[in-house]
């Protein structure tokens, strides 16, 4: 029943009902979704593991971007809805020490007619590895990519990317960089 509503909020982030998903992106509103980054540190600098989303979804197919997202239920947590996508995305069974970092928001239109305006809880988690099995309803590819070459991919080939993945990016970077700072 849940899985073809979504939130909607007001520019506080207060919930001010729901509405059926593909609805909402047809009129514009304005709701709640989330967006998880995995990273690891390795001796060359931290990785982040993108995926990029199957040619068949109602928006932004066959672009990269971060390792999931979606809407939370009206029932579930962030947190908790982050680990049920992450498994129903990416096949990722593991119990992951999953972070909420914060909010993006942003409002995107795109050519098929459907517009994302998001408040955007962030999540990310550090993991030294993990093992994917892919839905190909939801993603077509995935990788880990290095901080450099990511970072010139996006100023190179920016179309390539979801229009939101930067904005999540640069979110998490700041904050671990001000882990490593900080520790």
């Amino acid at each position: 029943m849940y899985d073809d509503v979504v939130i909607i909020v007001d520019r506080l982030g207060n919930q001010i009902g729901v509405e059926e998903k593909l609805n909402a992106h047809r009129l514009g509103l304005r709701h709640l979704a989330f967006s998880v980054l995995l990273y690891r540190k390795t001796s060359d600098g931290f990785e982040y593991l993108l995926q990029k989303r199957a040619l068949n979804k109602y928006h932004s197919g066959g672009l990269w971007t971060n390792t999931c997202c979606s809407h939370p239920r009206p029932d579930e947590k962030i947190t908790q809805a982050s680990s049920r996508r992450l498994y129903e995305e990416m096949g990722i069974e593991d119990k992951l020490n999953l972070e909420e970092i914060g909010c993006i928001s942003y409002c995107a239109k795109f050519s098929n007619g459907l517009t994302e305006n998001e408040l955007d809880h962030v999540v990310i988690a550090n993991i030294d590895d993990i093992s994917t099995r892919l839905n190909p309803d939801e993603a077509s590819d995935c990788k880990w990519w290095k901080e450099d070459e990511l970072d010139a991919n996006l100023h190179t080939h920016r179309d390539e990317f979801t229009a939101w993945f930067t904005l999540v990016y640069n979110k998490v970077k700041q904050h671990i960089h001000n882990l490593e700072l900080n520790s």
